[in-house]
């Protein structure tokens, strides 16, 4: 079937493969919907895409000729229609800036740069080139270590559930990875004081750190997944209750963020969060942790004390902190590192945010947030391979040029896509990116500033190299934004070993290299020239180095009302990515057009395991955890035990190519859950 011999009609079809998008897309399809989902772009994901490092360097050159202008429409309707076009130019990306500042010298010596690819303890897979393979995103899962997982009740002697009991979840968290010292065996023939002798040498002699040049960058390309939004997931947020619920969970691996940092008084410092944090902190006077232990018990059930905030409920929260004895060190915690509110932020608010910070520490680690493995981008692909799954058509590189509007209704009957085909549809999904300036009504966007380096060591260097960590920096100068900061090192599949991964993000009031740069030049050592390393002793030169860095603007349209476009009734759109931490407003936005089109269906109910499904009236092995939402949260928690076990699956989905042509890819993949299990190497 050929890509301008589509079916004529379909249920819902969906414009663009956002994460909002994709998750309306599985949501329809899994309740029986006919839906086809396409998108101009040739890789998966829209803005919320993850790139290798190759694949980034060509998204740049893409924003940076820039895509020219909307061409006239010229099609045929027929008699009481009308067209609508669509844009055909994405202007959601300004302000592209790239700049290297690593050596661009051919490598030294290739034996040894071959040598370091493969030292890793673990394999690093192949990763999403411009094509943006939806397979990415079939990652196998992990089990969560029950006992690593300490809820913040159990530490703060509050109720941590309804239950009373430690919760349950079926999102998988597999522990930290580790990787070998790589020391070589000392001989068998040499004594016991040589041996003690060579130790206390090697210890004494680290390892020269070796220079990383821009070529050894690029040949490790593939290593690197390099998100377009920086987000982290809120382990009580909307994503993973949405992920647990509809079993999109076991596509996808995550990661604890293993620490929460904020930058006070010239210098990175740790924020103790949990009890056990607060307790074993060595940056608080006694006085102080009894103060942090207080406040933070009320606020975990603050509405049960209304006395002691209704003085201030039209006051902003850091007034409120400052009556609540806490010294100046505790207030710079609360309000930047576990509420992470503006200073203008009333106090009902700031309370609310401290609360489900509070909520989310413990149910997978010592922080609230999880990580995906190898980016962001595989989430919106998780519900594409659902939506796939369950009869979804996809097609890249194919867009809509134009809605075919009914007169009398006002609503659109069918659209025309890129190739002149005409395709009837009952709802029209579209990404906010392809809605021209005609269709916006005062539907004023706002802007994200972002940046994203390559550095050579963390920001806060510790005993463990592998650190996920947030970084919140409140404004280096008055009326700067306050900037939000997520490091990734090399075991999140996001960066080749050796470097670090660093995204910033905040509120723009000017270009991304304007709003960001002053805090890069603060946090981070910038070289002069290319190469050019600092001394040791030199100012900076205890800093990271960056080696790589980007800067771009993104169009930020999540608080731009519905009735500010002008567009039939069911035709819905999808707002563009937000700049808070996590991705509520994505999912909840979603939730509200999936409502609006099937007002009587559930929303993402939950898929069937392989091994529930009867084939060819064959009898089930079995009624397993799929069916039932606390089931399957009870019997995936069961596999933290470190047991494998795995079926297999094979699974159609029509993707149609470049070539226009649609070819059905059987897929199959086992799924084991086993303890530090890395990916084969044989899916590279």
């Amino acid at each position: 079937m050929a890509a301008d011999n589509l079916p004529s009609e379909f249920d819902v079809i969906i414009l663009g493969t956002g994460l909002s998008e994709s998750v309306i897309a599985a949501a329809c399809s899994r309740v029986g919907q006919r839906v086809l989902h396409v998108d101009r772009r040739s890789y998966y994901a829209g803005n919320w895409a993850s790139f290798t490092f190759n694949g980034l360097l060509s998204w740049i050159e893409e924003y940076k000729q820039g895509g020219g202008s909307d061409k006239a429409l010229d099609v045929k309707v027929e008699e009481g229609e009308e067209a609508l076009a669509l844009s055909t130019v994405d202007t959601s990306i300004t302000n592209v800036e790239v700049f290297c500042y690593a050596s661009e010298e051919p490598e030294e010596d290739e034996e040894d740069g071959a040598k370091d690819g493969a030292a890793g303890t673990w394999s690093v897979p192949q990763t999403p080139d411009s094509e943006g393979e939806v397979e990415r995103c079939l990652l196998e899962s992990s089990s969560v270590d029950e006992e690593d997982a300490a809820l913040v009740g159990d530490e703060t002697s509050q109720d941590p559930g309804p239950d009373g009991a430690a919760e349950e979840t079926a999102l998988e968290v597999p522990p930290p990875l580790t990787q070998a010292e790589g020391e070589a065996p000392l001989p068998a023939e040499e004594s016991q004081g040589e041996q003690q002798a060579s130790l206390f040498l090697a210890e004494s002699q680290p390892e020269p750190k070796k220079r990383i040049t821009y070529n050894k960058i690029v040949k490790e390309g593939r290593r690197f997944n390099i998100d377009l939004v920086s987000k982290l997931m809120y382990s009580r947020g909307s994503l993973v209750d949405l992920l647990i619920k509809s079993n999109v969970s076991r596509y996808a691996e995550f990661k604890n963020v293993t620490r929460i940092l904020t930058y006070r008084n010239g210098k990175v410092e740790q924020v103790p969060c949990s009890r056990a944090d607060v307790f074993g902190s060595k940056q608080l006077t006694v006085v102080e942790k009894r103060m942090l232990m207080k406040f933070l018990t009320f606020c975990l059930d603050f509405e049960q004390h209304s006395e002691e905030y209704q003085d201030f409920s039209e006051r902003s929260f850091w007034d409120f902190l400052q009556t609540k004895k806490l010294t100046e060190n505790l207030q710079h915690f609360i309000q930047h590192s576990i509420a992470m509110v503006t200073l203008d932020t009333r106090t009902l608010d700031g309370l609310r945010a401290t609360q489900h910070f509070l909520r989310c520490l413990g149910r997978y680690g010592n922080t609230p947030f999880l990580f995906p493995l190898y980016g962001l981008g595989e989430v919106p692909q998780c519900f594409c391979r659902m939506c796939a799954v369950f009869g979804g058509i996809y097609c890249l590189r194919q867009s809509v040029r134009c809605l075919v509007l009914n007169k009398e209704s006002g609503k659109c009957k069918a659209v025309i896509d890129s190739n002149g085909q005409r395709i009837s549809c009952g709802h029209f999904v579209v990404e906010d990116g392809y809605i021209g300036p005609d269709q916006r009504k005062n539907a004023d966007s706002r802007q994200i500033s972002r940046a994203v380096l390559i550095t050579d060591r963390s920001i806060l260097p510790s005993d463990s190299e592998q650190q996920i960590s947030l970084v919140t920096v409140p404004p280096v100068e008055p009326g700067s934004p306050v900037v939000r900061i997520v490091e990734l090192c090399s075991s999140t599949m996001t960066c080749m070993p050796g470097t670090y991964l660093v995204h910033l993000t905040c509120s723009s009031s000017g270009s991304a290299k304007e709003d960001l740069a002053p805090v890069v030049s603060r946090l981070f050592c910038i070289p002069a020239s290319p190469g050019e390393e600092s001394k040791e002793g030199e100012e900076g030169s205890e800093l990271p180095t960056v080696l790589w860095a980007l800067y771009f603007n993104m169009r930020d349209t999540s608080a731009v009302d519905r009735n500010s476009y002008d567009l039939p009734s069911n035709v819905h759109v999808c707002t563009s990515p937000d700049a808070d931490l996590g991705s509520d407003h994505a999912i909840n936005l979603a939730e509200t057009v999936f409502r609006q089109i099937l007002p009587e269906e559930e929303f993402c109910p939950p898929a069937p395991n392989p091994e529930d499904i009867i084939y060819d009236g064959e009898r089930p092995q079995g009624e397993g955890p799929g069916f039932e939402e606390a089931d399957s949260a009870e019997a995936l928690a069961e596999t933290s035990s470190g047991e494998v076990e795995g079926t297999e699956r094979q699974e159609r989905q029509e993707v149609v190519g470049e070539a226009g042509e649609t070819e059905d890819v059987a897929k199959q993949e086992t799924v084991a859950v086993a303890e530090n299990e890395p990916r084969p190497a044989s899916e590279e």
